[in-house]
């Protein structure tokens, strides 16, 4: 299971998307960033929230 926490890039916000594959979860936190805080993730943008995807071992 893969976890990315809005906080860690950035936003001050409590929200944590997990998913099966950094794709899903990619595409979740652009889903959360564009309706909740009002932003397009660019494809840079998505190469640096990349690199905040934590792996939890969890299957």
């Amino acid at each position: 299971m893969k976890t990315l926490k809005c906080r860690d890039v950035g936003f001050d916000c409590n929200a944590e998307v997990k998913a099966q594959t950094e794709q899903e979860v990619l595409s979740q936190a652009s889903q959360h960033a564009k309706s909740v805080h009002g932003v397009d993730v660019t494809p840079e943008m998505a190469e640096k929230i990349k690199t905040k995807i934590k792996d939890d071992g969890a299957r």
